[in-house]
């Protein structure tokens, strides 16, 4: 017997906000699979106006309900039978989060939840990692953020700790994250990690995403330090409207993902890392996953 439902995941950063629909395909006698059937994202950059301002601005809150009507719309189209929206660290900090989270239930019907960093880590580390990683392998999991970055411990298959740091893209684009924070993440990672004879990164987010498929690697094998150093050295030697003209980036891509890959490498020095790897999953992989096992709330009301 064959059952497919399909679940929808919202993911509202600080750089882009995201619309994820899967599949969930469950099988007598075979385990459930999770299969991605669609994908939309809109880089608001609600995080320029929040980390700067501390409120998110006239024009964004427009553009959000204009996001968020028509990510109604497209779960109403595919069909989508439960969902969650989160929230994160722009919305967090934002003095009007709360309100707009309270306009957008009002003008759309989606409730959103604005989670804290833990949360947001915890439910990042719900995700099926064991397809993709060796559980007898001990794993930094990184997922960069416009506002924050979450980090996570995971041995022998099972995440042992986890911590959100406001160390994002967004954020050193403004100049906005302080030596002690630096300073704080290094000692978080240094101390994790000391105990293990060898650890490897797990690397999340858009930027790694597009690092790892501008290398040509195939899916599955790791992206070296030495590797990630030539290609930041690299971004650094080309200008903003070079890097979209000339490397291919996205106009949101091309100023981020220089602090992003700053965040990994970091990551991976400070753990004595050699290799990063990257399963292309994060936040909204892991809502659809926390739904199923019902260890997050969720909604079904897109009327």
């Amino acid at each position: 017997m064959l059952k497919i439902q399909k679940y929808a995941a919202i993911d509202i950063g600080s750089n882009a906000v995201r619309l994820l629909i899967s599949n969930i395909v469950e099988e007598k006698d075979k385990p459930t699979r999770f299969k991605k059937s669609s994908l939309v994202r809109v880089p608001i950059r609600l995080g320029a106006d929040v980390f700067i301002t501390e409120v998110i601005s006239e024009n964004n809150i427009k553009r959000m309900l204009d996001t968020m009507l028509a990510f109604k719309l497209l779960m109403q189209s595919h069909g989508v039978v439960k969902y969650k929206a989160c929230a994160t660290s722009a919305m967090r900090e934002a003095n009007n989060g709360k309100e707009i989270a309270k306009l957008i239930k009002k003008k759309t019907g989606l409730q959103i939840d604005i989670i804290e960093g833990e949360e947001e880590a915890a439910i990042i580390a719900a995700t099926d990692l064991n397809t993709f990683i060796d559980v007898n392998k001990t794993y930094l999991y990184v997922d960069v953020g416009g506002g924050s970055t979450e980090f996570s411990i995971i041995t022998n298959g099972e995440k042992v700790s986890s911590k959100s740091f406001k160390i994002g893209t967004v954020r050193l684009l403004n100049d906005m994250v302080k030596k002690e924070a630096w300073l704080d993440l290094e000692h978080w990672i240094k101390t994790q990690t000391e105990t293990y004879e060898k650890i490897d990164v797990l690397g999340s987010g858009g930027n790694i995403n597009k690092i790892f498929k501008v290398s040509g690697k195939a899916l599955g094998k790791p992206l070296s330090y030495f590797y990630l150093t030539t290609y930041y050295n690299m971004l650094q030697t080309y200008s903003y409207e070079e890097r979209i003209s000339i490397l291919d980036l996205n106009q949101d891509r091309a100023d981020v993902i220089i602090p992003a890959t700053r965040i990994y490498l970091s990551a991976m020095k400070w753990s004595g890392a050699k290799d990063i790897y990257v399963p292309k999953i994060g936040l909204a992989d892991g809502i659809i996953k926390s739904m199923y096992n019902e260890t997050v709330s969720s909604h079904t009301k897109l009327k």
